[in-house]
C-alpha cells in the first residue's frame, strides 16, 4: 500500500492506494499517531484504494475516535469497499463520499463478474476491433455466451481443464470469457507450438479439451489432431474457433433462448488461469493464476501506462503470455481503451494498422520493434501517434533502445520486468530519464516487494550488491500445477525465487545482471551472458546476439556468442575479438562463434534457448 499526505492550513489528506489489509494497516497507524497536535480536521481519499480488511477498518475506527463529527471525512469510496463498510455497518460510524464508479470496483471480480460489471457500466464501448469491424462489451458478453453454450454441449463444466491455442483474435477472447462463465480452468497455449509440443503439455496439464485458432504448425488440420491424438495425451475433445470459419455474428439469434444460464457464482481467488513457463530453461511447467491475481495486476499497469478512454492499443503481444494478458487486454479493458488486433504481424501490416488507426499505444519484445524500424516502408511518421510503448518479455540492449528513442521520438519507452508467476513486477515511469531506461526495469510496482538475496549466506543484500531477485506480492502465483514440493520456486517465507541476478540501487530501481542458469563458469570465474551480449550488440555489424555456456575440457565452461550479422556485413572472428578486448575482461571475450540467419524463436518473441543449444552443442563438438 502507499499512503501520500497533503497538507492545507489545519487539514490533513490522507490518499491510500492498494489495500489496506493486516499486513498494510500498521503503516496507517504510524502515519495517523504521527499526526501534528495543530491538524484538526482529516481527510482520506480512497480514489485508488482496492480493498480494505477489517484490520484495516480497525484503523479507520481508531482515527475516527480521534477526528470527531465533521473533523473527518472518507472520500472517494468505490462501490466495493462500501460494501464492505455497509456489510459490517461501518458505515454508520464513518462519514463516506461513495465515487459512482472507479478502477477499484473491477479488481476484486472474477472474470465473469468483471465482464457483466463492463456490460452494466459501458455496454456500448467498442472493446476490439479487427479486419471485420467494432465489438462493444455488450457484443464481448453476447458471443461468449453462445460459445459457453457450445463448450458446455462439449463436456466443459466447472473445474474442466481446457486449453485456447491460437494466434490472437477476437475469438480467442470471446472463447476465454466463455470459459470463465462455466467456471473451467483455461489454459493458455502458444499458439506456435507443434503437435508434440501440445501433446506434451496436455499431459502436464491434464488438459481433455482443446480450443484451436490459426497455428502456423497446422499446415494440415486433420494430420495434425490425428498426432496429438497418438501421443497418448488426456486430449480428447477438439473445438475449432479458427477466424476463417463462420463469423461468430451470423449466430446472434441464439442469444436470446441462453442468455440467463450460466449464473453459479465464480471466486475472483479461485485458480482459473494457467500459463505455461517458456520452456526456454527446460520443461515447461503449468503456472495457476487467479482472477484477483490478473486484474489487480492489470489495475497496476493501466495506471503506470497512463491509459484512457481515448487511446487505441495495437496489440501483437500474445494472449497466451502473462504480458500479452496484463499489459494488453485487461489493462486496457480497465481503462475503457480499444484494443485493435491485427490481421497477423507481419510488419506491413502493423505499419499500415497503427498509421491508419492512429494507435497510441504499442508495446512490443525488442526483436518486433528492430523489425518494424528496419523495414524499408518505416518512416517516423507512420509512428507520430504512438505515446507508450513498454519493452518486456526481452531484455533490449542499451544501443537498442537509444535506437529506439531516436528513430520515435515521440514515444515514451519504458521497461518492464516480471515473470509468468508474477507479472509485473517492476516498471520505469512514465517519461522517466534515459539513465533509469537504459540501466534498470524500474521500480517495484503498487504493493509489490523485492528484496535481493545473497546465493552464499541467505541474507539479504545490501543496496548495489547483486544477488539472486525474490519477489512477493498480490499478483504472485498459486504455484505450479502438480510440480514436487522440492521445485515449487515460492520459498518457506512466500518468497518467489526468480532465478534471476540483479541489485537494487539507492532510488529502489531494479538492476538485472541476468539468470541464475545462464551462468557461465569459466575456470571458476563467473560470467553473466548479459555483459557480454551488450558488449557484443555495440558493434556495427550485429543486428542481434545471444551468448551461452557450452562444454570445456580445459576450462568447465566456455563462452559461446550466437551471431545474426547485419546486411551487408561477413563475419571476421578476429575482427569482433580486437573489438571486443578494449569492452570486455579477456576471460568473458567469446571462444567459439556461430553465425545464424534467423535465431529459433518461441512465440512470446524470446530466441528458445533449448533449441539454440542443441544446435549449438551439435555444431562445436
Amino acid at each position: 500500500m502507499r499512503i501520500n499526505e497533503e497538507k492545507n492550513g489545519k487539514e490533513l489528506i490522507i490518499a491510500l492506494e492498494g489495500r489496506l489489509d493486516t499486513t498494510t494497516a500498521p503503516e496507517l497507524r504510524e502515519h495517523i499517531t504521527a499526526i501534528p497536535e495543530e491538524i484538526t480536521h482529516l481527510v482520506m481519499d480512497f480514489k485508488d484504494l482496492a480493498y480494505i480488511s477489517s484490520a484495516g477498518l480497525r484503523e479507520i475506527l481508531v482515527c475516527r475516535k480521534r477526528f470527531r463529527d465533521d473533523a473527518m471525512r472518507v472520500i472517494n469510496v468505490s462501490e466495493a469497499v462500501n460494501e464492505i463498510f455497509e456489510t459490517t455497518g461501518f458505515d454508520e460510524l464513518i462519514p463516506l463520499e461513495v465515487t459512482c464508479e472507479d478502477i477499484s470496483t473491477y479488481v476484486n471480480l472474477s472474470f465473469k463478474d468483471f465482464l457483466k460489471k463492463k456490460v452494466e457500466n459501458t455496454p456500448d464501448a467498442v472493446a476490439l476491433v479487427d479486419e471485420r469491424g467494432d465489438f462493444t462489451w455488450k457484443d464481448v458478453d453476447v458471443y461468449s455466451q453462445i460459445i459457453a453454450e457450445g463448450l458446455e454441449k462439449k463436456g466443459v463444466k466447472r473445474g474442466t481443464h481446457i486449453a485456447i491455442c491460437g494466434a490472437n483474435s477476437v475469438n480467442w477472447v470471446l472463447t476465454f470469457f466463455a470459459i470463465q462463465k462455466l467456471g473451467a480452468m483455461a489454459q493458455l497455449l502458444n499458439s506456435n507450438m507443434r503437435a508434440s509440443e501440445i501433446a506434451t503439455v496436455a499431459g502436464i496439464g491434464d488438459i481433455t479439451h482443446l480450443c484451436y485458432g490459426m497455428m502456423p504448425e497446422m499446415k494440415d488440420e486433420e494430420a495434425f489432431i490425428k498426432e496429438i491424438k497418438e501421443q497418448g495425451c488426456p486430449l480428447t475433445k477438439f473445438i475449432s474457433i479458427r477466424d476463417d470459419r463462420q463469423d461468430i455474428r451470423e449466430r446472434r439469434g441464439e442469444y436470446e433462448a441462453i442468455q440467463h444460464k450460466f449464473g453459479e457464482h465464480v471466486e475472483a481467488d479461485a485458480p482459473c488461469v494457467m500459463i505455461f513457463t517458456s520452456g526456454s530453461t527446460g520443461r515447461p511447467k503449468g503456472v495457476l493464476l487467479s482472477a484477483y491475481n490478473i486484474l489487480n495486476a492489470a489495475s497496476s499497469s493501466y495506471k503506470d501506462q497512463t491509459l484512457t478512454e481515448q487511446d487505441k492499443t495495437c496489440l501483437i503481444l500474445p494472449l497466451f503470455h502473462i504480458f500479452g494478458l496484463v499489459a494488453g487486454l485487461f489493462a486496457n479493458a480497465m481503462a475503457g481503451s480499444t484494443i485493435y488486433l491485427p490481421k497477423n504481424i507481419r510488419t506491413d501490416t502493423l505499419l499500415e494498422l497503427i498509421e491508419k488507426e492512429k494507435c497510441t499505444i504499442f508495446h512490443s519484445v525488442p526483436t518486433m520493434l528492430i523489425a518494424l524500424l528496419n523495414n524499408k516502408n518505416f518512416v517516423p511518421e507512420k509512428f507520430a501517434t504512438l505515446r507508450c510503448t513498454i519493452i518486456s518479455g526481452a531484455a533490449a540492449t542499451q544501443a537498442q533502445i537509444k535506437m529506439f528513442k531516436e528513430k520515435l521520438p515521440n514515444d515514451h519507452f519504458m521497461a518492464s520486468y516480471g515473470l509468468s508467476e508474477m507479472a509485473p513486477v517492476s516498471i520505469t515511469v512514465y517519461g522517466d530519464t534515459e539513465e533509469h531506461l537504459l540501466n534498470t526495469v524500474g521500480k517495484p510496482v503498487s504493493n509489490i516487494s523485492i528484496k535481493i538475496r545473497n546465493m552464499e549466506n541467505g541474507e539479504d543484500c545490501p543496496v548495489n550488491v547483486s544477488g539472486e531477485v525474490l519477489v512477493q506480492g498480490y499478483n504472485l502465483m498459486t504455484g505450479y500445477y502438480k510440480v514436487s514440493l522440492e521445485d515449487q520456486a515460492i520459498d518457506e517465507d512466500g518468497w518467489l525465487r526468480t532465478g534471476d541476478l540483479g541489485f537494487l540501487d539507492e532510488e529502489g530501481y531494479l538492476h538485472l545482471s541476468g539468470r541464475l542458469k545462464e551462468l557461465i563458469i569459466r575456470g571458476g570465474e563467473n560470467i553473466m551472458p548479459g555483459e557480454v551480449e551488450a558488449a557484443i550488440s555495440t558493434l556495427e555489424m550485429i543486428d542481434n546476439v545471444k551468448v551461452i555456456g557450452v562444454p570445456s575440457e580445459f576450462f568447465g565452461e566456455e563462452v559461446c556468442a550466437c551471431l545474426k550479422l547485419k546486411k551487408g556485413y561477413t563475419f571476421s572472428e578476429e575482427e569482433i575479438k580486437e573489438q571486443l578486448a578494449g569492452k570486455l575482461a579477456k576471460f568473458k571475450i567469446p571462444s567459439h562463434y556461430v553465425i545464424y540467419e534467423e535465431f529459433p524463436m518461441l512465440g512470446t518473441g524470446k530466441i528458445d534457448g533449448v533449441t539454440l543449444k542443441k544446435e549449438v552443442f551439435e555444431k562445436i563438438k
